[in-house]
């Protein structure tokens, strides 16, 4: 039996070798298991499996749960919203209220311990969806003015000046009832989901 190897062969055993040192070295890029903001993370559903980067939002999968409320987001498209962890997880929520409840106060809500590196609302205005990061919140204190699936939420806009139009609108908001996400603590989550609260 000759034990040399063709050239062929001898050409694809360095292939086989340069791949898989190309492959270990990758791994060592530092960052450990932590995806980066261009990665895509992978999440699925009993119907379909969808592919997002981390810093995009996600197709709201038809089975998620609000963590919040554990209502269905997928059944109300014209107040969902969502949150991405820097470990990847997402979070769906049904209304911007929930969304913002979660965020003040991630450990009673989330799943992981990961800090928060996205957040996604839907414009109240333009029904779109929008970087809730910079977004600009109307603190909406009269349950009846709006007919949304929690009776009362914060209104996410993108323009600041929107929000301002909206809060002038009536008498009872003034424009220090336009905020950003900074300022969503404990009491101002428990201002729209004191009920997720009470028993602690």
């Amino acid at each position: 039996m000759d034990d040399r190897l063709s050239d062929a062969d001898r050409r694809r055993l360095l292939a086989l070798v340069g791949s898989g040192l190309t492959a270990g070295l990758a791994g060592c890029g530092g960052g450990g298991d932590q995806p980066t903001p261009t990665d895509t993370v992978t999440q699925s559903d009993s119907d379909r499996t969808t592919t997002a980067a981390l810093d995009e939002p996600a197709p709201v999968p038809a089975d998620a749960a609000c963590p919040v409320c554990q209502m269905v987001p997928a059944d109300y498209p014209d107040w969902n919203a969502q949150v991405v962890h820097d470990d990847g997880q997402r979070a769906f929520f049904d209304t911007s209220g929930c969304l913002l409840a979660y965020y003040a106060v991630p450990d009673r809500f989330a799943a992981t311990d990961a800090p928060v590196s996205g957040v996604w609302v839907t414009d109240f205005e333009t029904r779109e969806t929008i970087d809730g990061l910079p977004a600009s919140y109307a603190l909406e204190t009269d349950p009846d003015r709006v007919d949304d699936p929690m009776r009362l939420n914060p209104a996410p806009f993108a323009d600041r000046s929107d929000a301002v139009a909206y809060v002038e609108a009536v008498d009872y908001l003034t424009t220090d009832d336009v905020v950003g996400i900074e300022a969503f603590d404990r009491d101002l989550a428990e201002r729209y989901r004191a009920r997720f609260f009470e028993d602690e």
